[in-house]
């Protein structure tokens, strides 16, 4: 499977990540570890919604998707 997640900053709620990873937890894991430089600053960060998908290329258009001003926007109103 390959999940599209967004995370959410404990200390900084105002700031979320969308991601996308075929480990999950172990995505997770890196993110708090701060294994990533693009959210290392804002941890810790919890898991607030993810989407399974069996077909990878659906999964990257859905990532890309919520990272535009309209998924953004979207991710805000149903997340």
């Amino acid at each position: 499977m390959h999940y599209v997640y967004i995370i959410v900053s404990q200390l900084h709620p105002d700031q979320r990540y969308v991601g996308r990873t075929s480990d999950l937890k172990a995505r997770l894991t890196k993110h708090n570890e701060g294994g990533s430089p693009h959210t290392a600053k804002f941890r810790p960060w919890f898991l607030e919604t993810y989407v399974a998908f069996s077909d990878p290329d659906k999964a990257i258009r859905f990532e890309r998707y919520l990272k535009s001003g309209s998924g953004r926007a979207f991710a805000q109103r149903h997340f």
